[in-house]
């Protein structure tokens, strides 16, 4: 059965963020993530866990400046030290809240970037990242991300994702596996699950195209869900959605798997 984190970037906004955890237990979900927890105490944030009776499933590790358009820096040449004392932050913050898993951002890349350069860094600062994690039993997760979302992006789909893993050779560095932004890049999401099964990390979900509901647009994830069962699966379902309207209001579609 599939088990399902809220994310409270993207769900629960009508509420303040640290009132939506306790939003998101209210409506049945058992765990959360979300973009970012570096703007309150980490012992906070476990506390309103704990409040819930939550699991923390995910957060990001520092991307950069966001508010001035960066999207992670571990593809960044030049960055590196940057890159290791955000990532040491990441693992403190985990240490207190308890999750296993970080995603780290790979970042944007100008047209005229030397891309082997990009990619070499981007093997250096997993193979850091990596092995800093497994000291706490993290593991470090990279997404490949849609270019019509996020234009730039180092990394846009899920091979070059598996061959990047496989290529720094980390058992603790797996990819984060987002079925709206697979579809949209490349389709064919069942058999790309099949696929890469035993190189991800994490599942997300949301509509395509509009990023609503999942139970609104053209993927069926009914189906998704049996077939993510069948291959075994045992992680958190993210799901990285924008409501339509209230959050809880457009929760019938996880109805019956709360009932289960």
């Amino acid at each position: 059965m599939p088990r399902f984190a809220a994310n409270l970037s993207m769900m629960y906004t009508e509420h303040d963020f640290l009132d939506r955890f306790a939003a998101a237990a209210a409506d049945g979900f058992q765990a959360v993530e979300y973009l970012f927890p570096y703007e309150y105490p980490a012992a906070e944030l476990r506390a309103r866990l704990d409040a819930s009776g939550l699991v923390q499933a995910l957060f990001n590790a520092p991307p950069g400046d966001w508010a001035a358009g960066e999207r992670g820096i571990a593809a960044l040449p030049g960055r590196e030290a940057e890159f290791r004392d955000a990532f040491g932050r990441a693992l403190e913050y985990a240490g207190v809240i308890g999750n296993d898993r970080v995603h780290v951002m790979a970042g944007l890349i100008p047209a005229d970037t030397d891309l082997a350069r990009c990619r070499a860094t981007y093997l250096e600062n997993l193979a850091y990242a990596a092995k800093a994690a497994a000291a706490q039993g993290i593991t470090v997760l990279i997404e490949p991300i849609n270019t019509r979302d996020m234009p730039g992006y180092f990394l846009n789909r899920q091979d070059d994702g598996q061959a990047i893993c496989k290529e720094v050779g980390a058992a603790n560095l797996k990819v984060q596996f987002d079925c709206y932004h697979c579809q949209i890049v490349e389709g064919d999401v069942t058999k790309k699950l099949q696929r890469d099964f035993a190189g991800i990390g994490h599942i997300q979900i949301a509509g395509v195209p509009e990023r609503h509901e999942p139970d609104i647009g053209e993927l069926n994830y009914p189906y998704l869900f049996d077939a993510i069962d069948s291959l075994g699966y045992q992680g958190w379902i993210g799901c990285e959605y924008r409501p339509r309207a209230g959050t809880s209001a457009g929760l019938g579609w996880i109805k019956p798997y709360l009932k289960r």
